[in-house]
């Protein structure tokens, strides 16, 4: 039963390359609500060769000249920028972890003490980094864009043969178009991991809007992470597909409230209806005035509100009694 589904504000390369935007990040994830914000730690050096070229999405957001890798290097965080973001997240009360890229990343992330890693999908068929990641033995949520369900099973026993136990490990449905295609969403991939791989599952969401990410959490997502910005009209290569600040507290909002409404998996009046089971249910009562001594029948008795007699699932062992004493119409039928 989910109680508190952790929230992730993907802050991501958002805050294109400068400490100013991603400090306001910092402080606009925390002011919708969200449980925990997180950045990209990568080199590009590290993470693309000279000639790789854009996703299309990403070409189609910055145009295609140039290549992933004068992309990303420009988005890269200084390690003045990770050290101060950890004390911005500190100091306004929110969780923080980073998104890392290669095996230096991890090591890099692990020792700013992040609580949990982040596999990116792209990273999920990678042995090498998978089991540095494995390695920490720490909670891992591992995204599976573009991924089958025996690659997703392949990267958890990496991990788990490097050292990080099952029962740490959440697994993350997510789509890697940006944005997302209703179509391709397919929700029903992340209950189906729950039952076949026996972990925690939860969702990335990279479609337009928050109502798949709610409904996520109302099919039993346990995370959700959903990129954000401070502008989606900003030049960059994820603004596009992400939530501006006053939807992520939407979204927020709305989560929060989808966890209340699933309550337990016990059918029983809610106190809140409690006190109408009287005004709106029915008893018996006379249809016309029965004299002493008649027989109780369709012709004489009948259903109505309140219920303040007979529950009328008695009718078949009132019908064919004799009336003890007189009723008059819409009194409350009683049997010896």
């Amino acid at each position: 039963m989910i109680e508190h589904t952790l929230i992730i504000a993907e802050a991501g390369v958002n805050h294109n390359g400068r400490l100013d935007h991603a400090l306001e990040l910092v402080r606009r994830a925390a002011e919708a609500g969200a449980d925990m914000v997180k950045f990209q730690t990568f080199s590009a050096e590290r993470l693309v060769t000279a000639k790789a070229r854009k996703a299309d999405y990403q070409a189609e957001a910055l145009g295609a000249g140039g290549g992933q890798y004068d992309m990303l290097k420009l988005l890269e965080m200084s390690t003045e920028m990770h050290e101060k973001l950890l004390a911005e997240c500190r100091q306004r009360r929110i969780g923080f972890t980073f998104s890392a890229f290669d095996e230096q990343a991890v090591d890099y992330v692990a020792e700013l003490g992040v609580e949990w890693f982040k596999v990116p999908s792209g990273e999920i068929t990678n042995m090498p980094y998978l089991c540095r990641v494995g390695g920490y033995a720490r909670k891992v949520l591992l995204s599976t864009g573009m991924s089958t369900m025996d690659e997703a099973c392949a990267a958890i026993s990496v991990l788990e043969a490097s050292g990080t136990s099952r029962r740490d490990i959440t697994v993350l449905h997510c789509n890697t178009e940006y944005p997302t295609p209703m179509t391709d969403v397919n929700l029903r991939a992340m209950n189906a991991m729950a039952d076949v791989l026996d972990v925690a599952v939860g969702y990335s969401d990279h479609t337009l809007g928050i109502e798949v990410p709610v409904a996520a959490v109302a099919l039993g997502a346990q995370v959700i992470e959903k990129h954000f910005t401070l502008d989606r009209d900003m030049d960059g290569p994820d603004h596009r597909a992400s939530l501006e600040p006053d939807e992520l507290a939407a979204m927020v909002h709305a989560i929060r409230n989808i966890e209340r409404a699933l309550g337990k998996p016990v059918k029983a009046p809610s106190p809140s209806e409690a006190k109408n089971i009287t005004s709106i249910r029915k008893a018996l009562v006379a249809l016309r005035p029965i004299r002493a001594g008649e027989t109780f029948s369709p012709e004489n008795v009948t259903a109505k509100r309140p219920a303040t007699g007979l529950s009328p699932m008695l009718w078949d062992s009132v019908m064919g009694k004799t009336a003890l004493r007189a009723f008059d119409i819409d009194e409350p039928i009683e049997v010896g």
